[in-house]
């Protein structure tokens, strides 16, 4: 039996592992695929405290990772939630790896890209289409790319990408970006970086490869096509918590709610992170979740 059964390993599960752990709670954290979360596709994070220089996303995962197994945290990889069964005070979270029974449950599963959702999109992801440019970026080099998005992510990604690539048309559906204005200004100085403003993707073309970015004018409805061997797609997340159905309270995208003190409707069910109702989601905001999520188990423990 688990003090705490932590699903999902980015900042907030770990950083709740941390602290749970070094309460001398049971503690083990289940994660699907690989320990760290989004934040270890991030080539380089310059807005986490602490860090005057930018530090790889990869790293500074690898290092929550280290900090929560010396507290005595057990982390188990693979490990995919099927089911959460109510025994009770207490619960069975069922993998499908093993079963695991728990005192309490923190999910802290995150969130996942958005797709576009137009033709081609499917054909080509993972042939063309990414969602990742620090995983896919060095595949295009010296080509031509599209980077669909207006916020932090899209732009951000984009300034990456032109450590390899020839040109990148900076695709976004507004008239304006979204992201930060210090993060807005290195773009507007990058020569190989095009804004292409105003615009919405219809539909990618391509045989074998891309070969096309087809796009909308919002107003006018005029037809544009950009001659591009790839797309990245930064247009937001959805998160990860179809396993959730059901079971806990979630808005109409999916997203947990939760009180003041990341409590469920279910008693006994937490949720921390990016899988949260909430209005910003950064590892900063995960990072604070984790830890306040964590009081709140040991407080709900003390009174069980």
């Amino acid at each position: 039996m688990f003090d705490v059964v932590i699903i999902g390993s980015g900042p907030a599960g770990l950083t709740a592992a941390i602290y749970t752990s070094r309460a001398k709670l049971k503690t083990v954290v289940l994660e699907k695929t690989v320990v760290g979360g989004q934040v270890t596709t991030t080539y380089e994070v310059e807005n986490y405290p602490g860090f005057v220089d930018p530090i790889n996303g990869f790293l500074l995962m690898n290092n929550f990772e280290r900090q929560a197994k010396k507290f005595g945290t057990e982390i188990i990889t693979g490990a995919e939630v099927l089911s959460i069964e109510k025994n009770g005070n207490f619960f069975n979270v069922r993998t499908n790896k093993d079963e695991f029974p728990a005192k309490t449950i923190v999910i802290a599963t995150g969130a996942k890209f958005r797709k576009m959702g137009i033709p081609g999109e499917d054909k080509f992801t993972g042939r063309g289409v990414s969602y990742c440019a620090t995983c896919d970026g060095a595949f295009f080099r010296e080509k031509d790319v599209a980077v669909v998005g207006g916020g932090n992510s899209a732009l951000e990604e984009a300034l990456f990408l032109t450590k390899f690539v020839n040109k990148v048309y900076l695709v976004h559906r507004r008239k304006e970006f979204r992201a930060d204005k210090i993060v807005q200004e290195k773009v507007l100085k990058n020569d190989k970086i095009e804004p292409v403003l105003n615009y919405i993707p219809l539909e990618i073309k391509g045989d074998n490869e891309i070969s096309e970015l087809v796009l909308q004018e919002k107003e006018r409805k005029s037809i544009k096509s950009l001659n591009v061997d790839g797309v990245f797609v930064f247009i937001g997340l959805s998160p990860n918590s179809d396993f959730l159905k059901g079971f806990v309270e979630t808005d109409e995208n999916g997203y947990v709610i939760t009180d003041s003190d990341l409590h469920t409707n279910v008693k006994g069910i937490f949720a921390a992170g990016d899988v949260l109702k909430k209005s910003l989601r950064q590892i900063a905001t995960a990072v604070g979740d984790g830890a306040l999520v964590s009081n709140s188990v040991k407080n709900y423990l003390e009174n069980l």
